[in-house]
């Protein structure tokens, strides 16, 4: 029996095949919080009927059902395969380093049509008993990484989903051994796209992802429930720079309103031979739209940069990742 209480949950991922249809999870995620959840939309019948004076149970009728919410967690050396291939779109298999057991992933930005999950979730009574919540077809709409001084890189990732199944059995967690990126391993960069130089005097990252979808595909003969989200906008990529100011460079871009490209990037131990654990995400043009230098006080100057990431006209934003998982 499993501890009644958080201590006892579990998160397990699958890609599916065909958006909606359970596929058992082959990943089991370490989370800090989740707030998947089962909405519905119910009508009630108002007819008048001589000397009712409450509303007929038998007339509610349940009349659609969506899933929402969002899974918290660290960034870690394995198992983020499935998750970045949900949020970028690519289908990415991962290639072998030389002959060692480094695997390079890498996810570029693409249409997310038919990359969804089923994530299935146990939540324990306080008997130790868990219950299984199954949810179908998830597609990610928005994922934000952020690490700050002495802290881990984190991830919140916010999913759209066709529905919950309860009737599933739930999976037996296994966990790989795993180790978070953080703070110490961090490094930013600026410059021409392929050249970039290590930036001095930054104290937090963040950068936000979100992929537009038309959520709402709600149709006659569908028993309630949506078709696949369509992509309906413009990828957006928005993040914050919080410096030190040690240099002009940040506010040099700001005041010219010029492009430059950013990686922002994380390595871990070596793997095997000059392969490292690694996460890095690579934008080949962000502008600034916030942030110039302002003085509130006697302490160090403190600017705070917003961009906006863009396309460069040939480069695409990507994320990267070095690991040992022979598969996402």
């Amino acid at each position: 029996m499993a501890i009644g209480s958080g201590l006892g949950a579990q998160l397990g991922i699958s890609a599916e095949s065909t958006y909606g249809t359970f596929v058992a999870p082959s990943k089991f995620l370490e989370f800090t919080k989740e707030s998947l959840v089962l909405k519905k939309t119910t009508a009630q019948s108002s007819g008048i009927a001589a000397g009712r004076l409450l509303a007929l149970s038998s007339r509610r009728v349940l009349t659609r059902r969506e899933v929402s919410g969002s899974i918290d967690l660290e960034v870690t050396n394995k198992g983020m395969g499935l998750l970045l291939q949900a949020l970028m779109g690519t289908s990415v298999t991962p290639v072998q380093q030389g002959v060692t057991a480094a695997y390079l992933q890498t996810h570029t930005l693409a249409d997310t049509a038919g990359k969804s999950l089923t994530i299935q979730k146990g939540v324990p009574l306080t008997t130790g008993t868990v219950t299984d919540k199954s949810f179908l077809g998830c597609k990610v709409v928005s994922a934000e990484f952020s690490c700050e001084v002495g802290g881990m890189l984190t991830a919140s990732f916010e999913f759209d989903g066709k529905d919950c199944d309860e009737g599933q059995t739930l999976a037996t967690a296994s966990y790989s051994s795993m180790s978070p990126y953080h703070f110490g391993q961090m490094a930013v960069k600026t410059g021409a796209y392929g050249s970039e130089a290590a930036l001095d005097g930054i104290r937090k990252v963040s950068v936000k992802i979100e992929r537009p979808q038309h959520t709402e595909r709600f149709y006659a003969g569908q028993s309630g429930l949506k078709k696949e989200p369509i992509s309906n906008d413009q990828v957006k990529i928005t993040g914050t720079l919080e410096t030190d100011y040690v240099g002009t460079a940040l506010d040099d871009l700001h005041t010219s309103d010029a492009a430059t490209s950013l990686v922002w990037q994380f390595v871990g131990p070596n793997i095997a031979s000059t392969y490292d654990e690694t996460f890095r995400i690579s934008l080949p043009a962000i502008r600034l739209d916030e942030g110039p230098p302002v003085v509130d006080g006697f302490d160090v100057v403190k600017p705070s940069f917003q961009f906006t990431g863009l396309y460069d006209g040939t480069n695409l934003s990507k994320i990267e990742y070095i690991s040992t998982d022979v598969t996402l």
